[in-house]
């Protein structure tokens, strides 16, 4: 039987009961103190987010040019065979066809490598960005603290449809990264 089943079934005073039950095991609003932060502003402001992008991009720039060379090869091997086809031996034929092969599937198996499901790809992104979303967790749970929230929501994630500006704690968080950081390299 579904909740609205039941309610139906069993009557106004059971519902209006189930609702303060309900109700008394939660917080009142009014103690439920909330903020929330633009993660993709963070990671847009923040220079450690900004340094590990930049390193991320750079690795993904070599693995583009290492696929970029291998499916060139690729295509170049493909020509030959098309091309000098009629005039080679089957036995060269045969080599030349074998090689096409091992180098289209070495050129597969790089991608896969390199972009699939779990690929270097998104192993080194995982990697890249994990230093800095601790940090970012931690200057959040930091400015929660001193400003006594009990709960801090991501605007970059879609699910604010509508919060006041006042409860905006992206720019509070990229101070305390910034200061952070600060602390860390200078004396």
């Amino acid at each position: 039987m579904t909740h609205r089943a039941f309610v139906r079934s069993a009557g106004p005073a059971v519902a209006v009961a189930l609702a303060l039950l309900a109700l008394s095991a939660v917080p009142s609003l009014a103690e439920i103190r909330f903020g929330y932060i633009d993660s993709a502003r963070l990671f847009t402001d923040y220079k450690a987010a900004q340094d590990a992008q930049a390193r991320f991009d750079r690795q993904v720039q070599g693995w583009r040019d290492d696929a970029a060379e291998k499916e060139k090869a690729g295509n170049q091997l493909r020509a030959e065979v098309r091309d000098q086809s009629p005039i080679l031996s089957s036995r060269k034929r045969q080599e030349k066809e074998e090689a096409l092969q091992k180098a289209i599937s070495d050129y597969e198996r790089f991608i896969q490598e390199v972009w699939g499901p779990q690929g270097r790809a998104s192993q080194e992104n995982e990697r890249a960005t994990s230093d800095v979303v601790q940090q970012i967790r931690a200057a959040v749970e930091k400015v929660a603290g001193e400003k006594s929230l009990n709960l801090v929501l991501d605007a970059a994630s879609g699910v604010i449809i509508f919060a006041d500006k006042t409860l905006d704690l992206t720019a509070d968080v990229l101070t305390e990264l910034k200061a952070g950081a600060q602390g860390a390299t200078g004396p």
